[in-house]
């Protein structure tokens, strides 16, 4: 028995940058299955993580919700906003018949929380085959490149890759249609590819950091604190390049991986009809603006690759489409939902992606936000919003507010706030304001206006003080080893 529907296949890295694919991919990077999928379904380039951070990210992929409605806008714990039975992808997708699996790194905390997969193989299981991996003393927040101290057969990207080629093969329900979510860790520091991965790039023309006219010492004071709390000012040139030649590695090794994945569904018979969305939790400043790590709203930050490659059959609008519309996270689980056979649920903040490829209407406003414990209490890092063609960005602490036009500065070198008039920028506040409240976060608001409070004035002796490198060994208690 052939199941009728399609399989569902998403696969997620961490980290990733949204310009390792599409046209402002360095012309050097080697992605041939990315490519291939893109040629095959539709690239979306103005995709967004609208909570730039892990946690946040993915119960955003579990909800269909953005963090402005669910609540998690920092790395927290996933039961506190997730109750036994709530109606996650996997489990609107195994009401709909499908067996639902989940390989890689979840974040879930407890760990071994389901949140609605019947079946979940972690990084835990890796570290528990005896694997000596990650001896080199490298933190998971650290831009400082190193090399894998293992094979590349006994990373955990290839063991990932293999437990997901054993799925396809020998242990999936042939009588039901399959949803597998492979999350992989990479390249999310420490950045330490193996070889041949680690010498791939180190000739190549890398390029260099972008650094905005705003990004000096008068950069937000959100903005600032975390520059200086992982000391990313300080790595010289050098590193910074070796750093962008390894996380470039990285991101090749885990597309000659994925290229195992697509042999076996191939082998299986499965290709052609299962649906594919591949995507990440957020990027990487990667030296950008004279920062690391994640968090903030720029599109080095908060860019993502989003591609959608339906099954054969299963969609109207044409192979290689690009679509320029913002969109986010969020509409991985309609997307899904409907390409199960089910109707988009009411509850979600996202979109179907094929049926917005297939719509002339496009026209769409996204709403970003962050917080954590390196901020004014109670209050988010920043509140944004983009329409695609211009960004703005407010920043509680200070406070402080920046503007960039996308379309001629894609890169976010020039902050249009300080030279845009007033009554232009009390424009965007409102349009923000509206936005915010628009999507369920009207409680992020003071009176119905922006928070502003005055900044914390810690040194940045303090700030470098209170630095996080992530140092996780094999042996840390959460699916977070990298």
């Amino acid at each position: 028995m052939t199941p009728d529907r399609p399989n569902l296949l998403l696969v997620t890295t961490d980290q990733q940058r949204r310009d390792t694919v599409g046209p402002r991919s360095p012309s050097f990077l080697r992605t041939p299955h990315l490519d291939q999928l893109a040629r095959e379904g539709i690239r979306f380039d103005a995709a967004y993580a609208s909570t730039p951070v892990c946690v946040p990210s993915r119960v955003t992929l579990l909800t269909g919700q953005s963090a402005l409605r669910h609540g998690m806008t920092h790395n927290g714990r996933t039961c506190d906003v997730l109750a036994p039975g709530a109606p996650t992808l996997p489990a609107r997708l195994g009401a709909l018949g499908y067996a639902t699996v989940g390989i890689g790194k979840m974040h879930f905390t407890p760990p071994r929380a389901h949140h609605g997969f019947e079946q979940l193989i972690l990084p835990d299981d890796y570290y528990r085959t005896g694997v000596p991996a990650m001896r080199h003393g490298l933190g998971q927040n650290e831009l400082s490149p190193g090399m894998a101290t293992v094979p590349e057969a006994e990373t955990l990207t290839s063991w990932l890759s293999e437990r997901a080629v054993e799925h396809i093969r020998y242990r999936r329900d042939p009588t039901r249609p399959l949803f597998l979510w492979l999350s992989y860790s990479k390249p999310h520091p420490p950045l330490d590819p193996p070889e041949p991965y680690y010498s791939m790039y180190r000739d190549a023309s890398i390029p260099a950091p972008v650094v905005g006219d705003w990004a000096g010492d008068d950069a937000p004071a959100a903005f600032r604190r975390q520059r200086h709390r992982g000391s990313f000012d300080l790595l010289d040139s050098s590193t910074v390049r070796a750093a962008r030649a390894a996380y470039y590695g990285l991101v090749t090794q885990l597309d000659y991986n994925l290229g195992r994945v697509l042999a076996a569904l191939q082998d299986a018979g499965e290709l052609t009809r299962t649906t594919i969305v591949f995507t990440s939790d957020h990027g990487e400043f990667l030296g950008d603006h004279g920062t690391g790590n994640k968090v903030f709203f720029h599109e080095a930050s908060a860019g993502v690759p989003m591609i959608v490659r339906p099954a054969a059959g299963t969609s109207s609008v044409p192979p290689g489409t690009v679509v320029q519309t913002p969109v986010t996270l969020a509409d991985v689980l309609p997307t899904f939902v409907a390409a199960a056979g089910g109707p988009v649920p009411p509850d979600v903040d996202g979109t179907d992606l094929v049926a917005l490829a297939a719509s002339e209407h496009r026209e769409r406003v996204v709403v970003g936000l962050a917080g954590g414990d390196a901020g004014p209490p109670g209050l988010p890092y920043y509140l944004a919003m983009t329409d695609g063609r211009h960004k703005y960005v407010w920043y509680p602490e200070g406070p402080a507010q920046q503007l960039f036009d996308l379309a001629s500065d894609p890169d976010e070198r020039h902050d249009l706030a300080g030279s845009a008039a007033d009554g232009d920028l009390a424009g965007w506040r409102d349009r923000l304001v509206a936005a915010i409240t628009d999507a369920g976060g009207a409680h992020h608001l003071d009176a119905g206006q922006l928070p502003a409070v005055a900044p914390l004035n810690d040194t940045v002796a303090e700030q470098r003080a209170s630095g996080w490198p992530g140092y996780h060994t094999e042996a840390f208690h959460l699916d977070v080893r990298h």
